[in-house]
């Protein structure tokens, strides 16, 4: 028996993640996501109204109609977190399969919020939650398990498949942190163990890996720690303040409300994808914002508390989506004078989010930054790590995996080839033991004697 490893999405990209493992005639699909640059926008993303079709068509979610040459039955839809590059596709795909959907349970909600929006296909898939730590029976030759690790969204996992054939890990995306307030660090000894039973293949991650520098990813607690120096000052002032960053950070914004609510400001939250993310999480017992904090979606709502803050900034810290600067979230609206709130000489921007690297990105950005320098604020960009495993990172889970076989995911040619790179380092050959896949491509191998 053989086992079988497609590359549906992810693989020329960053983004539309989607994979599939099959082992003898049973298959589990992993990741069902967007690329969010080809809508021009990023959280605040809705697509519920547009056909998957035409979303294949444009490059928008990943092309899985080549699954129906695959001579197989999907026992399980797989997620490994709940970023919209890894669930946005779900329910524009997962109803083609009779299969159930199986992620944590602070994924599930934001997977269930997703299905519930939908409005062209109708969704019958059963939900299976299931934790870190634990494992379920897919098939009689497939037990998923489910392994701790971290990332910049809570309850994120490695899935692993232990099959007949062998063990597969999906790591896609970690990093390696041990300073989360939400999150403890990743299940080290577990993914030793699995190195020492003997992992068959590995899909990993690559999206730092062309990153010239030989590091280690910064923990979380580095960013808290510069968004305390950074606010320090601000927060004794009656300037206005306004901190962007990822909507679905909620470690970041679990930092950014603990630093808050030190001083007599009141903390908005602003934005549809701010009410997605942090209103699901606190309903969890995920974040504790303060009590006198508020969370707003809706437009009307939105330009309310913006007058509010307008009238008297210093009772206030806002916290925006629009950090790549997207002509339609929120701080590029403000930047543009398109809402209740004006920036005056001496507010305060903190933009805790790097830029996502691409033309576009970069043009927005830049011209939401110009805007607010010539309004006269004063603008922080440095309060931000990453949620991507660095090189070292890497060589560290490749010697704690050991896996016979290695696929570079979750990036374009040059991050796949520098995964490649890094691997040789570690005594893998490109052609012999690591696998580069195109999206559409797969790969074939049998179990081997370790």
């Amino acid at each position: 028996m053989s086992t079988e490893i497609i590359a549906i999405g992810g693989y020329e990209e960053v983004g539309k993640n989607m994979s599939a493992v099959k082992v003898g005639k049973d298959i589990v699909i992993f990741d069902m996501g967007i690329h969010l640059d080809r809508l021009h926008i990023h959280e605040d993303t809705y697509i519920e109204k547009m056909h998957s079709l035409d979303l294949i068509e444009r490059g928008v979610i990943p092309d899985d109609t080549l699954m129906k040459d695959v001579d197989g039955k999907v026992k399980a839809i797989v997620f490994t977190h709940g970023h919209l590059d890894h669930i946005g596709a779900v329910a524009k795909l997962a109803h083609r399969y009779d299969a159930p959907l199986i992620a944590t349970p602070y994924t599930m909600a934001l997977i269930e919020r997703t299905i519930k929006g939908e409005r062209k296909f109708k969704f019958d898939n059963p939900l299976q939650v299931l934790n870190s730590g634990e494992k379920c029976q897919i098939s009689p030759e497939i037990t998923l398990e489910f392994v701790h690790t971290t990332h910049s969204i809570p309850q994120t996992v490695t899935p692993v498949l232990h099959t007949s054939e062998g063990v597969i890990v999906y790591s896609n995306d970690f990093k390696f942190d041990n300073h989360q307030t939400i999150s403890p660090p990743p299940d080290y000894q577990r993914f030793r163990e699995l190195g020492e039973k003997g992992v068959l293949a590995a899909i990993i991650d690559a999206t730092r890996a062309a990153e010239p520098d030989q590091v280690k990813t910064h923990s979380e607690k580095i960013a808290r720690i510069v968004l305390e120096d950074i606010m320090e000052q601000p927060l004794k002032e009656d300037d206005g303040i306004i901190i962007t960053t990822f909507a679905s950070h909620i470690e970041r914004i679990q930092a950014i409300c603990n630093i808050a609510s030190k001083s007599n400001r009141q903390l908005l939250l602003l934005g549809r994808s701010m009410e997605r993310y942090c209103s699901l999480a606190e309903n969890m017992g995920l974040l504790k914002i303060p009590e006198n904090a508020s969370v707003y979606g809706s437009p009307k709502a939105i330009n309310r508390a913006l007058a509010r803050a307008n009238e008297k900034r210093s009772d206030f810290v806002l916290v925006t989506t629009g950090h790549q600067g997207e002509p339609d979230a929120l701080l590029p609206r403000i930047a543009n004078d398109k809402t209740l709130f004006e920036v005056q000489k001496g507010d305060n921007i903190i933009i805790s989010a790097p830029i996502i690297p691409n033309p576009l990105n970069k043009a927005n950005r830049n011209l939401m930054e110009r805007r607010l320098k010539g309004k006269g604020a004063r603008i922080f960009t440095n309060a931000h790590v990453s949620g991507h495993a660095g090189r070292e990172d890497h060589r560290d889970f490749l010697r704690m995996l050991q896996p016979q076989h290695l696929i570079p995911s979750h990036g374009n040619l040059g991050m796949l080839t520098a995964y490649a790179e890094l691997a040789e380092e570690e005594g893998y050959r490109l052609g012999h033991n690591i696998h580069l896949l195109r999206n559409g491509q797969a790969q074939v191998f049998n179990k081997e004697k370790k």
